[in-house]
């Protein structure tokens, strides 16, 4: 079992290099984070070029041990990996957080080594025959986010590594050395050049996005990040797939149970401290049920324990960064200034060490409100009155983003006919922001493009080939 100091000295940069990596939720310093060249980039790059073609030609059974094994070699450090994510992401270790992203990283590789993507017969007529393959793209790039910075990695490079690509991945440049020490524990199970870390801030990004040996770009962001990455890879028309920013809706219809509903509403807004692509980011919830829900979400929320996230008993953490405390500080200072009414929180110690921004629930706000119709991507929720369901749909409706969203309903079959009216790329009911490793996840709108999970997540990684005759 890999050890947190020895993992960690395995990632960080030498003593005097680098750039220095602080805990978002005491201050302390943790170690320097590499940054590398363009000369690294450029060398990495050629590494997994390299390393494709042998990679491509093993059998896709052994590919799928080699999924196997990386899924022991994380379990294996997963008590390191999971207290480097959370002295640098911020997250505590128990709840909804850091050992549970590590595991999942285990759970997803395990799933996408055993899915199945059989050969497709699509035409045999007895004159036509003809069989739809799924080859390997060839070098895939990665560049994953902060707020999930294993799991999502594993989102992306393990169906990438299933389907015969190599694979150059970089973290963010604020969850570097979580990132890093993901990539170590994989490639002790992997040959040389295969999975490829590079590390470094928005222009090494900018530099990998444009090569034009990659075959692929996998990227979860900003919706203004996905749209340089659009631009700047149209000359060498890469393949992409983009998870972008959301600003997921849920409806509350009239039959919910207040109490029954109160703790899931809490996951989906609160999950990681609200800092979830698709988490709840706002709620509308009907007139008849609207003081209950409010007093209802108000009992879960106080009862949730917020502090260093070393700590064994929080299951909220601090926002990673101080410019993330600074968009929820604005967005909530805008919702009190408007005359909202504030049910919990929204008064955060500007000068503590840490980015702890309070579990703040903000009601009678106006649904143009900018904390309403921006991402605030923290622990703040706006709570919505509507008295019509028609108006509650579009407003939903209303956001140029369409990640996620959900329907609360004592009536299942009522909530599916909201939800098939509701424009976003997965609606739960009764439930926000679950995910799993079998059931395809993509936005609409600027929320992105393409698929993941599942087969369909194995197809998007995969250059799909006729065979006809």
């Amino acid at each position: 079992m890999e050890q947190y100091e020895t993992l960690l000295a395995a990632v960080a940069a030498p003593a005097g290099d680098g750039r220095e990596v602080f805990d978002p939720a005491t201050g302390d310093l943790i170690a320097a984070a590499p940054a590398d060249t363009t000369a690294a980039l450029d060398d990495a790059v050629a590494r997994a070029v390299a390393a494709q073609p042998a990679w491509a030609a093993r059998s896709d059974e052994e590919r799928r041990q080699a999924l196997h094994r990386m899924a022991d070699a994380v379990e294996r450090s997963a008590d390191a990996l999971a207290e480097l994510l959370s002295r640098e992401q911020g997250k505590p270790l128990n709840g909804p957080n850091a050992r549970f992203e590590v595991g999942a990283c285990a759970t997803w590789l395990r799933v996408t080594a055993d899915t199945p993507l059989p050969t497709e017969v699509v035409v045999d007529d007895g004159t036509d025959y003809a069989e739809l393959h799924y080859r390997p793209i060839g070098v895939v790039g990665v560049i994953t986010p902060w707020n999930w910075p294993m799991l999502i990695a594993i989102w992306q490079i393990a169906p990438s590594l299933r389907m015969g690509n190599t694979v150059v991945a970089k973290p963010s440049e604020y969850t570097t050395l979580s990132g890093l020490a993901l990539l170590a524990v994989l490639n002790q199970e992997l040959p040389e050049g295969v999975l490829n870390p590079v590390a470094g801030a928005g222009d090494l990004g900018a530099a990998l996005v444009v090569k034009p040996e990659l075959g692929k770009i996998m990227f979860t962001g900003s919706t203004a990040t996905g749209k340089r990455i659009i631009e700047a890879s149209a000359g060498n028309v890469t393949r992409l797939t983009l998870e972008l920013g959301g600003n997921d809706a849920g409806i509350v219809l009239p039959d919910a149970d207040p109490v029954a509903i109160a703790e899931n509403l809490f996951w989906g807004a609160f999950i990681n401290t609200g800092q979830t692509c698709a988490a709840l980011k706002r709620l509308y919830v009907h007139d008849s049920v609207y003081d209950a829900v409010c007093l209802a979400l108000v009992e879960v929320a106080k009862a949730m324990p917020m502090g260093v996230g070393l700590d064994e008993q929080n299951v909220l953490g601090p926002l990673q960064n101080r410019m993330q405390f600074g968009v929820v500080d604005r967005l909530v200072e805008a919702a009190k200034a408007s005359g909202a009414r504030v049910l919990l929180g929204g008064e955060p110690d500007r000068d503590q060490p840490g980015n702890f921004y309070p579990t703040t629930l903000i009601a009678d706000i106006d649904p143009q409100n900018p904390l309403v119709v921006e991402e605030q991507f923290g622990p703040a929720l706006p709570i919505v009155r509507y008295s019509d369901v028609e108006e509650a749909i579009a407003l939903a409706n209303a956001a140029d983003v369409g990640l996620g969203a959900s329907v609360w309903s004592g009536d299942r079959d009522a909530a599916r006919a909201i939800a098939a009216r509701v424009q976003a790329g997965t609606v739960w009911i009764n439930s926000h922001g679950g995910v799993h490793p079998m059931i395809p996840f993509g936005g609409v709108k600027q929320s992105g493009y393409g698929l993941e999970f599942g087969t369909e997540g194995l197809k998007s990684v995969s250059a799909p080939q006729v065979v006809n005759g």
